[in-house]
Parts: C-alpha cells; sequence; structure tokens
C-alpha cells in the first residue's frame, strides 16, 4: 500500500518540478542517494511476477535508464517499487554531454525534450559505485558510446566487460538521438557487428549477465525487419522498444516542442506501442519484448503488456507523478487481469497483438 511518505513524496516531486529541469532532476538523485526517498510497501505480488532471460522479476514494471545515470541510487529507487531499475547510460570515458540547457519540461504536453549527449562520470566511477552497493533486487545497466570514440563498438564491449558480475543485465543503447551518428549502428551490417562482437564478449566472460538492445522508435519498415533479423538471429535475449523520438507532432501545445533532442512521455505513447505490436508480430515470441515510452498510468502499462512488451519501463512519468505512481501502478494492474481473465501478467503478453 501507499503509505503517507510515499503521498508527501509525490508533493515534493510535482514542487521541484518548478524548478529548472536539470537541477531538479540532479537535486531529487542526490537525496535519494542520501536515503531521502519514500518505501513502497507492495508485499507479495504473485500473479505480477515475470521470467525474462533467465531472471526473475517480482513485478514487470522497471525504471527506465537515464534517471539514475550515474549509479547512485539503484536501491532508492528498487524501495519506490519498480520491479528492476536500469542505470546509466555510461560511457568508457566521462564526458559532460552537450551545453546546457538541454532538457526541457513540455508541461501542457505531459512530456519532456532533452539532448544530455550521455553526460556522466564514466566507467569507473559506475563500476565503483555498482560493486558498493547492498546487492538486491535486480539492476541493470544501459551502455553508452563516447561521442569521440574511434571504435563505438568497443565502448559497448568495454562496459560489458568492465560491468561483469556488478549487474544484472546489459542494455546495448544504439538510438540515442544525442550523439551524432550513433543511430547508424542500428543499419543492418552494423548491427549484425556490433551485435557479434559485443555477444563474444559477454560470452568469454565467466558471469554472463543477458543482454538487450534499445532501439529507435523512428524507424523504416526496412529497419524494422533488419532490427528483428538480426536480433533472432543472435538470440538476443530483449528487445527494448523504444528509445526518445526525434518526430514532433502537430498537436504538441508547448512553448519548447521545437527543441532539438528526444522527446519522451505522453505523446511517445501511441507511436512506441504501435511499434512494440509491430516487433511483437515480427519475432514470434523468438525475443522477448520490453515496452517504454509514455507510461503514466497502470492502463497504460497493461495495453504495453497485452501489446506483447513481458516488462514495461518508464520515467518521465515520474517528473509528472511523484514516485507514488510506481506503486500505484503495481497495485492497480490485477484489477486489469482479472477483467480479462488473466491469472498472471504472463497470460496477457500479447494477447492484444495476437
Amino acid at each position: 500500500m501507499i503509505k503517507p511518505p510515499m503521498f508527501l513524496a509525490d508533493i515534493s516531486a510535482r514542487a521541484m518540478s518548478l524548478l529548472d529541469a536539470e537541477k531538479a532532476h540532479a537535486t531529487t538523485v542526490r537525496m535519494l542517494a542520501k536515503g531521502l526517498g519514500p518505501k513502497a510497501h507492495l508485499g507479495d505480488t504473485p500473479r505480477l511476477s515475470t521470467s525474462l532471460a533467465g531472471l526473475s522479476f517480482p513485478n514487470p514494471i522497471g525504471l527506465a535508464a537515464g534517471f539514475d545515470k550515474n549509479a547512485e541510487a539503484p536501491n532508492a529507487m528498487l524501495d519506490v517499487g519498480f520491479g528492476f531499475v536500469e542505470v546509466g547510460a555510461v560511457t568508457p570515458r566521462p564526458q559532460p554531454g552537450n551545453d546546457r540547457p538541454r532538457v526541457f519540461r513540455l508541461r501542457e504536453d505531459c512530456a519532456v525534450i532533452n539532448r544530455y549527449g550521455f553526460n556522466n562520470e564514466g566507467l569507473e566511477a559506475i563500476a565503483a559505485r555498482l560493486a558498493a552497493r547492498p546487492r538486491r533486487g535486480i539492476v541493470g545497466v544501459n551502455l553508452g558510446a563516447n561521442k569521440d570514440s574511434a571504435d563505438r563498438v568497443e565502448d559497448y564491449v568495454a562496459g560489458v566487460k568492465r560491468l561483469e558480475g556488478l549487474v544484472d543485465f546489459y542494455t546495448v543503447n544504439i538510438s540515442s538521438p544525442n550523439t551524432p551518428g550513433l543511430r547508424a549502428l542500428q543499419d543492418r551490417a552494423a548491427l549484425m557487428d556490433l551485435l557479434t562482437r559485443v555477444l563474444a564478449a559477454r560470452d568469454g566472460l565467466q558471469k554472463k549477465a543477458p543482454l538487450f538492445l534499445k532501439i529507435a522508435p523512428d524507424l523504416t519498415d526496412a529497419d524494422k525487419a533488419d532490427i528483428a533479423d538480426c536480433a533472432r538471429v543472435v538470440k538476443l535475449d530483449a528487445l527494448v522498444v523504444s528509445n526518445t523520438t526525434i518526430t514532433r507532432s502537430n498537436e504538441l501545445r508547448s512553448k519548447h516542442a521545437n527543441e532539438k533532442g528526444g522527446l519522451s512521455g505522453a505523446p511517445l505513447f501511441a507511436p512506441s506501442t504501435a511499434l512494440l505490436r509491430e516487433f511483437y508480430g515480427a519475432l514470434h515470441g523468438a525475443v522477448p519484448l520490453i515496452g517504454v515510452g509514455g507510461v503514466f498510468s497502470a492502463r497504460d502499462a497493461y495495453k504495453k503488456i497485452l501489446a506483447g512488451a513481458s516488462l514495461v519501463q518508464l520515467y518521465t512519468a515520474l517528473v509528472y507523478q511523484g514516485p507514488g505512481l510506481v506503486a500505484r501502478i503495481v497495485q492497480e494492474l490485477p484489477t486489469f487481469l482479472d477483467a480479462d481473465g488473466f491469472p498472471s501478467i504472463s497470460d496477457a503478453v500479447g494477447a492484444g497483438a495476437r
């Protein structure tokens, strides 16, 4: 159940949203890292537990990458009620990211545009934090490439090797729109080279963690076919659908609508869910899917699951609704299962896409 401290945390989060977006983000993470975050008391949720790539998730709702870039507060976010947490993106070398301002709230649209550019403290700092944290829950890492890297694939390989035994899964992020040329790695030849090399590095380790791939929503039909085929051929552990979009709808109302960068939040829900449904149909269960984009409620999460997602991630909704949203989603999901007659969340996966 949601305790009063969680309610107060939601109020604090909404008040924080009145501050400069990047400053509010950094302050929130620092507070969580100091143990000042709220705690959800959800109890056992056996109907919501699910397995993917050999991992057992207590519930299917996860924190998307981008919130805890430097692995400062993964355990605090597990305490909020998330079934799993993804930190990062991390690059081998520290980098400051793009010039400020680089993140904008589109309040009227329940959305955010960011052009952070993989700002992070680098692989060594993040590895040290992950090694020091009390190990519990499922925590994965989003891997990126340095902007000026001569061999970006080698950056992903370095991340996999350095974080061996420190994370429960790796997500290869080739879909951020804020690092020039990064999305070119989604082309078939480049993608096969990337996945082959990174998987070879992973398979050479003593402690092997599942490998996921995060893709963009802005894909041609040929791109989709190539990605699905590559994922199937290399036996990818999961496909994360999808990252932020560079597409702008004419329906956006905010004055920041034309800022450059990746758009996340409510406007991304429909296109990312449609893309999820397409990949579910193309892969026929050969590669599990993780749905991301515009999740603001239990109904949204359930729609992702019906479209083919075994797991669901969110981030932007926390900016507007606060951390209590996670517990509300977890508490409300069983009512949707009941309405459709599904014994468990796994039984609902893809039911709306078959």
